[in-house]
C-alpha cells in the first residue's frame, strides 16, 4: 500500500471515529439527564448534533464509501442517531417530566416504537434530499420545550402531533444537503445554533429564558419560524405538484 493510499484509509477511518464521536457524546448527555442536569445534556446532544451535521459532508468528500467499502458508515450514522436523536429525549421526557403523570413511559414508548420505522423506512428521503415525514428530531422538540417553557399538556401534546406527521408525507428541510436555497438556510442554522446555545445557558429556576436577552430569543424564534415556514411551503408545493395533472407536453 502506497503512502497516498495509507492517507486515503487514515483519513477515512478518522471520520468514522468521528462519527462514533457522537455515541459518547450521547452517553454523556445520559449521565446528565440521570444527574438531573437539564443544562449538561442539552449542551452534549448540542455537539452530538454539530459532529451528525458535518460528518456526512466530511465523509462525502473523501469518497471514504470507495476507500473502505466493506464498513458501512450509513449503518453507523443510523445506530448514533438513534441514541441521540431519539433515545436520550425519550430518557429526558421521562426524567424531566415533561409530560403529565402516568403518560412518561407511555410517549417514551412511543416515541422508540415509532422511531424505529423512521429509521428503517427507505423512503424517509426525496430524491433532492427532503426529508419525508417528520424524522425523529427528538432532541429538537425537547430543546424547544425547554427553551418556550411549556407546560406538560401542551408538550403532550406537540409530541402526539409529531408522532402522527412521521407517517405524513410532509417535507422536512435537511439545512446541509438540500440543495435548494442552501446559501440562506446554512447562515440560518448557524443563527439558530448560535441563539439556542445562549438560551440554554440561561438558568431557567430563577428567572424566565425570554427575558434574560430578549434580541437573542427573537433572533431564535426568527431562525425557528423561517425553517418553519420553509417546511410547510416545500411540503404544498409538493402536494399541488402531484395534483397537477400531467399533459402532453409535459
Amino acid at each position: 500500500m502506497g503512502t497516498a493510499k495509507k492517507r486515503e484509509v487514515t483519513a477515512a477511518w478518522a471520520v468514522h471515529a468521528f462519527t462514533t464521536s457522537g455515541v459518547v457524546l450521547g452517553f454523556l448527555a445520559m449521565v446528565a439527564t440521570l444527574e438531573g442536569d437539564k443544562t449538561g445534556a442539552f449542551l452534549w446532544l448540542g455537539l452530538a448534533l454539530f459532529v451528525d451535521g458535518i460528518d456526512g459532508t466530511l465523509a462525502r468528500g473523501l469518497r471514504i464509501s470507495e476507500i473502505l467499502p466493506s464498513f458501512d458508515g450509513s449503518t453507523l450514522d443510523s445506530i448514533v442517531d438513534y441514541f441521540t436523536y431519539v433515545i436520550i429525549p425519550a430518557l429526558m421526557i421521562w426524567t424531566f417530566d415533561l409530560v403529565p403523570n402516568a403518560w412518561e413511559t407511555a410517549i417514551a414508548a412511543a416515541i422508540l416504537s415509532v422511531s424505529c420505522y423512521t429509521f428503517s423506512n427507505l423512503n424517509a428521503k426525496s430524491e433532492d434530499d427532503y426529508f419525508v415525514g417528520f424524522p425523529a428530531l427528538w432532541n429538537l422538540l425537547v430543546l424547544y420545550f425547554h427553551i418556550l417553557q411549556t407546560g406538560p399538556w401542551v408538550n403532550l401534546f406537540f409530541i402526539s402531533v409529531c408522532l402522527v406527521l412521521t407517517f405524513v408525507p410532509l417535507r422536512f428541510v435537511h439545512p446541509f444537503r438540500v440543495k435548494e436555497r442552501r446559501k440562506l438556510n446554512l447562515p440560518i442554522t448557524v443563527l439558530w445554533a448560535a441563539t439556542s446555545f445562549r438560551l440554554v445557558m440561561v438558568n431557567t429556576e430563577s428567572e424566565a429564558i425570554y427575558t434574560v436577552s430578549p434580541l437573542t430569543f427573537y433572533l431564535w424564534c426568527f431562525a425557528s419560524s423561517y425553517f418553519v415556514v420553509l417546511c410547510i411551503w416545500c411540503s404544498v408545493r409538493f402536494i399541488n405538484t402531484r395534483r397537477t395533472p400531467k399533459t402532453m407536453y409535459g
